[in-house]
């Protein structure tokens, strides 16, 4: 057992403000000086420790002390055989797990209802999907996890798939059986990939769904700067005991930066620390928050916060009881809606909102008093704005026809047509409503009627719509001549 309340990155930077070191080095600020008004922003103790690699601060790519330590510390705390510090978010972290196993011509398993950085890896590495599609819940119109069963049939059609990916859980808090999907999959000699962007609590608090490492699973990417409080743009990949980490490591160089932030990497080094010594508590607490802000929810009538009731064995295994999403159909409002008369009317800036949903994203920053004061704005918005749900899109998942492989889609010669002209033809970009992230349309997909019928519904309600060239989204480019 390693020392969990050492933070060695971070005291490798407190030793530095000792040293009477002259930086004829980068960065070109020198600690803040050459650069008074990011300084003043930013503050003086932040500038003097946005430092570049040194031997006394170890190298993020090929690391020999004490950010090699830091990983250690990772890994035992995570219950991973390694753990790499990622500073290009949980987009490098899921990119470098797939490029790990996957080359050009690879089949993977996945569910469709992925973050866009999982199918931009199959751009980058040439991976064909097998998309096992999510089912619905027709009650709150999400997509839900992969059946076993699902993953199953998947493996029979293509036994030469080399690995399965899991989101453990999605946006909304839907984990699949991942335990049993992992030893399934190992059964055939294939590996297991986990998004746990939304997951680091599992790891330490109690009464969550089951981790991807305590699974099984052969690597799993973890945004610690989402529930884990480190800074924006932090993440783990974590890897299991069966996995060639020098090989990941290699991977990871390909791609991730070789000036790695140290402002970021400390901020893993302490947040783990502070997860792996208090995070029960801490989670304890958020799970509680969550509880109660659900049943006050669902008092107000109308709006279901939904939660473990959901679950049905398969499809919805487990649910992450910290995630506060809230269905709004039937107030007459889209979530996007009740987003935007959130952050605009009462200074209340929810994670997301879509067709039906908001996520309130509870975290150990929270609250009750800023709790309450998003339960009374709801009750307020309900009798302000409730109408008649008539005439609304009800679903935030529509099941992809895929024709050709991202990476052939991404790459054809395209041409720009009119959305409303693009019935039936390939796309060759992505269309997305962010956050979540999870592609309306991504390349190589064919586009339909009920596809171009959401796209406008969403604009029409308010959704940031991203991914396409035309930054207005009126054209779409598509394969040419197909």
């Amino acid at each position: 057992m390693q020392d969990q309340s050492r933070a060695p990155i971070y005291e490798a930077l407190e030793n530095l403000k000792y040293m009477r070191i002259v930086p004829f080095d980068v960065p070109g600020h020198k600690r803040g000086k050459g650069n008074p008004d990011l300084t003043e922003f930013l503050g003086q103790k932040c500038m003097s420790v946005d430092v570049n690699a040194m031997k006394i601060l170890d190298n993020l790519c090929h690391p020999v002390s004490v950010i090699k330590e830091a990983e250690e510390l990772a890994a035992e705390a995570f219950g991973a055989a390694h753990a790499f510090l990622m500073v290009g978010g949980t987009t490098s972290a899921i990119q470098a797990m797939i490029l790990s196993v996957c080359k050009k011509g690879d089949k993977i398993i996945l569910p469709r209802n992925v973050h866009k950085s999982v199918i931009n890896a199959l751009i980058l590495c040439g991976a064909i999907p097998v998309y096992v599609n999510p089912h619905t819940n027709h009650r709150i119109g999400i997509a839900l996890g992969m059946s076993l069963e699902g993953v199953k049939e998947a493996i029979e059609q293509y036994p030469d798939a080399k690995a399965v990916l899991v989101n453990n859980p999605t946006y909304y808090g839907i984990c699949s059986n991942i335990k049993e999907i992992t030893n399934l999959a190992h059964k055939h000699g294939i590996k297991v990939l986990a998004d746990e962007a939304h997951g680091t609590h599992f790891y330490f608090g109690e009464n969550f769904p089951i981790s991807a490492m305590a699974a099984g699973a052969d690597m799993a990417a973890v945004s610690m700067h989402k529930s884990g409080g480190s800074l924006t743009q932090s993440s783990f990949l974590l890897t299991g005991k069966n996995v060639n980490a020098n090989y990941v490591r290699q991977i990871i160089n390909l791609m991730q930066t070789t000036s790695g932030s140290y402002l970021l990497m400390a901020s893993l080094d302490l947040s783990r620390r502070y997860l792996a010594l208090h995070g029960k508590e801490v989670f304890g607490n958020v799970a509680k928050l969550a509880q109660y802000a659900r049943e006050e929810i669902n008092k107000i009538g109308d709006y279901y916060a939904y939660s473990r009731e959901i679950v049905n064995g398969d499809t919805v295994y487990d649910f992450d009881i910290t995630k506060l999403s809230i269905n709004t159909l039937d107030i007459g409002l889209a979530g996007i809606e009740v987003y935007d008369i959130l952050r605009d009317e009462y200074d209340i800036q929810t994670e997301f909102g879509d067709i039906g949903n908001i996520l309130a994203y509870i975290s150990m920053g929270d609250r009750k008093s800023d709790t309450e004061r998003l339960i009374s704005a709801l009750a307020e918005i309900r009798r302000r704005y409730k109408k008649s749900r008539v005439g609304m899109l009800e679903y935030e998942y529509i099941s992809p026809l895929v024709v050709y492989a991202p990476q052939e889609a991404f790459y054809a010669e395209k041409e720009s047509v009119p959305i409303a002209e693009s019935k039936d033809r390939i796309c060759a970009e992505f269309v997305m409503s962010y956050p979540p992230g999870i592609p309306i349309l991504a390349p190589g997909e064919q586009i339909t009627d009920k596809i171009i019928e959401y796209i406008e519904y969403a604009k029409e309600k308010g959704c940031l719509m991203t991914g396409p060239e035309d930054m207005e989204l009126k054209r779409l480019n598509v394969m040419k001549g197909v």
